[in-house]
């Protein structure tokens, strides 16, 4: 628990202090530069995803990499997420899904499984003043019961506490499945469906994503999906809100996965053509 809470800690000064560098480089620019304003070079602020998901794959591959336990991967997952969403919060993207524990997931070792629970219980209890000074919305999608108790007490607080806040939303998906989550939504207007409230013909893609778990999200389908660890699948994430997203794929695990990977995977995504089955400006 003290290693877990000392790592946690730690990575709650990583948003601040990449947010601070990004202040420092406004002030020494134009008075009238807002921190907001402030981009990398090569990247166009029209053209910024408003919504960003990312599978965080690679954790335990990074652990065995460098010699240490499985648990130190996951761990050295946290100060990534973190720094991953300052910098979210200063190049404008709205919204921040990551795939932080699958239905599939259960799978795993029950001491791996445990830590997991542990670590996303206090990364949240650790970060709850960065997420509200940063003016964060914190929501969690997936099925909560299977939780331990206190980490759903803990996800109640956090989001409550959050709940208000709207520059930013990051979404952490925990004992989630993208297929569950269609399965899911088919049963509530099932349901709405047999008590008269509503007819077979009136059922739309609109209606159906207001059963999802991103239906509370600004923007409720991403734009770009990244994964890392060299893997080329989606695992069960977002299954119905991926369908038009551009995808990113990177050999960087996520615990290495920083800044400058962050940027790449932007550029990538600018330089593409989203046609959504129409055609491009040259056909």
């Amino acid at each position: 628990m003290e290693t877990i809470s000392k790592v946690i800690l730690s990575a709650g000064d990583v948003m601040p202090k990449i947010i601070l560098s990004y202040t420092k480089m406004a002030a020494n620019g134009d008075a009238k530069t807002s921190l907001e304003n402030e981009l990398p070079a090569g990247l166009i602020r029209e053209r910024i995803p408003k919504h960003v998901a990312v599978i965080m794959d690679g954790n335990r591959r990074w652990a065995k990499k460098n010699g240490l336990p499985p648990k130190s991967g996951h761990t050295a997952m946290v100060p990534r997420l973190m720094e991953v969403v300052g910098l979210c919060c200063i190049w404008g993207i709205k919204v921040l899904t990551v795939y932080a524990f699958s239905t599939e997931n259960w799978n795993r070792p029950q001491m791996e499984v445990d830590f997991l629970m542990e670590l996303f219980e206090r990364m949240l209890q650790e970060n709850e003043g960065n997420f509200m000074r940063n003016e964060v919305r914190v929501s969690i999608i997936g099925n909560p019961v299977k939780l331990p108790v206190s980490l759903q007490d803990q996800i109640i607080k956090t989001t409550d506490t959050t709940k208000k806040n709207s520059k930013f939303h990051l979404l952490l998906a925990i004992n989630y499945g993208g297929r569950e989550d269609i399965v899911q939504a088919c049963r509530n207007i099932s349901r709405i469906v047999k008590d008269g409230l509503l007819q077979p013909e009136d059922v739309d893609e609109s209606l159906f994503n207001n059963e999802l778990g991103t239906s509370n999200a600004e923007f409720p389908y991403p734009d770009l999906l990244i994964r890392t660890s060299g893997e080329l699948r989606l695992s069960n994430f977002l299954a119905w809100q991926l369908a038009y997203s551009e995808l990113y794929f990177t050999e960087t695990l996520w615990p290495d996965f920083g800044e400058r990977e962050f940027i790449m995977a932007l550029q990538s995504f600018q330089r593409r053509q989203r046609r959504f089955g129409g055609q491009d400006e040259e056909n």
